[in-house]
């Protein structure tokens, strides 16, 4: 007798509120792996999502760790070595809370319901990515005592910190797992209920620079004038990075930028976009405008071209400040790239820049800080037909192929080290989630929804893999 999936959907549709309280669970324990912060907790994190590995049914459930690294968790499901095996990615450290009296909800470890929406930190970057699975399987393996395919889940430690011990992770257990195809949950959807599957990140490099002309601060009334102003120097040389419509002035910036076909245009062009809607989810204030290119849409700046941001900006600080000149000045400088970009040719794109246009009469320094490169995929193929019919099936809405501006370290490790197959990024990030920031949230109908596409997923992929 053929079993029916509407089973399962039912058992997932039935627990949906013990499926959101093991998420709660998780995000209640402040994993953050950021220097500063307690291990242990992130220690926690992976014990817990191995208890909740052991609920949902996986087997051969452990916590790994490396040496001065955060713990993985890892459980896997071999039902038959002759169906096709998927490897299921997820992360369970989170970023710092940022400003608690910013949050809403007044604690961010305390994950709050309002309005549809879940609030609190690491909610659905990333617990919600792991869970989502956890809760897919639970729903076959109490329906039908089975899956329609072997699973092998991990679930990192370190991504929000650069995934550090990730390809030592897979080197050594490139054996364990090998699979048929990779499934990568830490990426977004284009809007709430619009299910997307990622083709495209953006690659990362950046540098430190500090500007110092004196010893230490001096008075600026006895000597004002004649000395230089670190502060300012810093300034004017982050201001010859860009003009005032925002383009990037560095010489050879867009080296290597792959050019866009008609069709690629076409497909970018087909995608659904509200200009104000975009602003209003931003943040933007009334007043302040877009850096808008001529021909170019928002989501071919987004995704296919470089960007350039100052991330973080010192001298000294409003509460400190007196009639004084500092005696320096720092600044962090961040650029994504694009395909087909070459990394370190952007990063020595920059540095002759600062070289160039550094002010006269003070000192430069500067410090070029990890570089990641970017990811691309061609979406075709059996597996990605798969997972667009799985999540229409699970949202009620044809899914689309979009890029993602920022960089996931973790994507490529996988797609180098574990052979020539699909890899597909699937997510419940939206506009509106404040992932990395206050408030972060999770829309809980596409959390219920995820799931559903989630149990679609490994019965289409089980029959086309």
């Amino acid at each position: 007798m053929k079993k029916d999936l509407k089973e399962v959907i039912s058992f997932a549709k039935d627990n949906k509120e013990d499926f959101k309280n093991n998420l709660i669970k998780m995000a209640e324990i402040p994993s953050v792996s950021a220097e500063g912060y307690e291990p242990e907790n992130v220690v926690k994190s992976a014990y817990e999502v191995a208890e909740q590995m052991k609920y949902a049914g996986l087997k051969n459930v452990e916590v790994i760790s490396f040496p001065n690294a955060h713990p993985y968790a890892y459980g896997e499901y071999i039902q038959d070595e002759k169906l096709p095996t998927i490897l299921l990615y997820a992360h369970h450290d989170v970023q710092p809370p940022g400003k608690e009296e910013k949050w809403i909800t007044k604690n961010p470890w305390k994950p709050t319901e309002i309005d549809g929406r879940l609030y609190g930190r690491g909610v659905v970057d990333d617990k919600a990515g792991a869970m989502i699975h956890l809760a897919a399987i639970r729903s076959y393996l109490q329906t039908f005592e089975n899956l329609p395919l072997n699973i092998k889940m991990i679930v990192e430690g370190e991504e929000e910190i650069g995934s550090t011990h990730l390809n030592e992770f897979i080197e050594k257990y490139k054996e364990r797992l090998s699979a048929n195809c990779i499934v990568l949950t830490d990426t977004a959807n284009l809007y709430e209920g619009l299910p997307s599957i990622t083709y495209l990140l953006r690659g990362q490099v950046g540098v430190d620079v500090e500007i110092k002309a004196l010893k230490q601060q001096v008075h600026s009334g006895i000597w004002g004038g004649p000395l230089p102003d670190s502060a300012m120097a810093l300034t004017q040389l982050l201001a010859s990075l860009k003009d005032t419509k925002g383009n990037i002035t560095i010489e050879g910036i867009n080296a290597g930028v792959k050019l866009l076909t008609e069709e690629e245009i076409a497909r970018l062009n087909a995608l659904p976009f509200d200009k104000k809607v975009f602003e209003d989810d931003s943040g933007l204030l009334e007043g302040a405008s877009l850096h808008e290119h001529e021909n170019t849409s928002i989501y071919e700046q987004l995704w296919h071209r470089p960007s350039l941001t100052i991330t973080a900006l010192e001298s000294c600080t409003l509460q400190e400040s007196a009639n004084q000149i500092s005696e320096s000045a720092r600044a962090r400088i961040s650029i994504r790239i694009v395909p087909k970009q070459s990394p370190a040719e952007i990063m020595d794109a920059l540095i002759a820049h600062l070289e160039k246009n550094k002010p006269e009469g003070v000192l430069l320094t500067i410090e070029p800080k990890k570089e990641s490169t970017w990811w691309y995929t061609d979406y075709q193929g059996v597996a990605f037909d798969a997972a667009q019919k799985a999540l229409e099936m699970g949202y009620g809405k044809k899914a689309v192929f979009i890029g993602c501006g920022g960089t996931i370290p973790f994507v490529k490790p996988f797609s180098d080290n574990l052979g020539n197959i699909p890899c597909l990024l699937l997510g419940l990030e939206d506009p509106i989630c404040h992932a990395h920031s206050e408030n972060e949230s999770l829309s809980l109908q596409d959390f219920y929804k995820a799931i559903d596409s989630a149990i679609y997923l490994y019965d289409e992929l089980g029959k086309v893999l």
